[in-house]
C-alpha cells in the first residue's frame, strides 16, 4: 500500500450484557478487521456492555474500570498482537465517585497513546448520562486541551464521542490541533415508539451533521455506531433500537463505506492523506476564518 494511504476499519456490533460475551465479539470482529489489512481500526462507544443509561441505577457503578484495567489492558494485547492502532471505549473509574465515557487509543505495540474524557454529556430521556458522567477536562494536568488530537503511528487522531459529534465547535477545535481524521464511537438510536418519518428524519441529521464537519473542516470521518434492540431496564419505554448506519466519510463528506441498520458489520475504506492538503488549497475555509468577530461564541446567548 501506498504510504500516503490509511486502511481503516469502523466495526459496527450488538453489546450482550455479559461483557466477556461483548468482549468476545469485539475482539473477532477486530481480528477479521485485520486480516483485511485495516492498519486503524475504530469500535463504537461502551462497546463492553448495553447501553446502560436508558435508566439511573448506583448499581451499574459497579461496572466501571480504571484505566489501565481489564478492558484496556485486554484491547492492549490485542492492538499488539495484531501490530494496529485499536480505538476503543471504557466506563472509566477515575476515583471515589468520578467517571468518565472515555475514548482509549492503544498502539501498535500495545502502549496506550492517549485517552479522551466525552465532553458533552446528554440528559435526555432514554439517555440519562449525566447520572454516570463527568464531563471531561476542558485542560487536562498536561496542560492539553479536551479538544487535542492523540498522536499515533497512524497520524494524529481526533477522537470525540458521540454527543459530541452534534457540537461544530469540537470538531473545529480538533482539527485547528492538527487532527488529521474525526473519529466519533457513537451509540445512538430510535425511541421504538417514534413513528417512520421521525425515525429517518433523526438518521439523517445524524449522518448529515457529521459529513457537515468533514466538509468544513477537509477532513475524513469514522462514525461506528451499535446495532440492536435493547430493552429499558425498568420497563417504563419499550427501550431503544440502535441505527446502525456506521460510516466512513472522506473530507469532502463523500461516503467511502457505510453499514445498514441491523447487521453486524466492519466497514473498510483507504483514507488518502493528501487530500486533506490538496483540498485546503481549494477550498481555504481556515485561511478565511475571521477569527476577530468570533468573541461572542464564548458567551452562553447573545442577550
Amino acid at each position: 500500500m501506498s504510504p500516503n494511504k490509511l486502511r481503516v476499519a469502523a466495526v459496527q456490533q450488538a453489546c450482550d450484557s455479559n461483557k466477556e460475551s461483548s468482549l468476545a465479539t469485539t475482539e473477532r470482529l477486530v481480528r477479521e478487521a485485520a486480516s483485511g489489512g485495516a492498519q486503524l481500526v475504530v469500535l463504537q462507544e461502551l462497546h463492553a456492555t448495553l447501553y446502560f443509561c436508558q435508566t439511573e441505577d448506583t448499581a451499574v457503578f459497579d461496572l466501571a474500570e480504571p484505566i489501565p484495567g481489564p478492558t484496556t489492558e485486554r484491547l492492549a494485547a490485542l492492538a499488539r498482537e495484531l501490530g494496529i492502532v485499536l480505538v476503543g471505549s471504557v466506563f472509566e473509574r477515575r476515583m471515589n465517585g468520578v467517571y468518565h465515557n472515555t475514548a482509549v487509543v492503544l498502539e501498535k505495540d500495545g502502549t496506550l497513546a492517549g485517552i479522551y474524557r466525552k465532553m458533552h454529556i446528554p440528559d435526555d430521556p432514554g439517555f440519562y448520562e449525566k447520572f454516570y458522567f463527568t464531563p471531561g477536562d476542558a485542560t487536562s494536568n498536561d496542560g492539553l486541551s479536551g479538544f487535542t488530537p492523540i498522536e499515533t503511528s497512524v497520524g494524529r487522531l481526533g477522537i470525540l464521542v458521540c454527543w459530541d459529534q452534534w457540537y461544530p465547535e469540537a470538531a473545529r477545535l480538533m482539527a485547528l490541533a492538527g487532527a488529521e481524521v474525526l473519529i466519533y464511537p457513537t451509540a445512538i438510536g430510535w425511541d421504538t415508539t417514534d413513528n417512520p418519518d421521525e425515525q429517518s428524519r433523526q438518521l439523517e441529521a445524524w449522518v448529515t451533521v457529521q459529513r457537515g464537519h468533514a466538509v468544513a473542516n477537509n477532513l475524513p470521518v469514522i462514525a461506528p455506531n451499535r446495532i440492536g434492540t435493547e430493552p429499558d431496564p425498568s420497563g417504563q419505554s419499550a427501550g431503544i433500537r440502535f441505527w446502525g448506519n456506521s460510516f466512513i466519510c472522506g473530507p469532502q463528506g463523500e461516503f467511502l463505506a457505510r453499514a445498514d441498520d441491523r447487521q453486524e458489520e466492519i466497514l473498510t475504506a483507504e483514507i488518502d492523506r493528501q487530500r486533506s492538503e490538496s483540498i485546503r488549497r481549494i477550498w481555504p475555509y481556515f485561511r478565511d476564518r475571521r477569527i476577530d468577530a468570533y468573541g461572542d461564541l464564548l458567551k452562553r446567548v447573545r442577550d
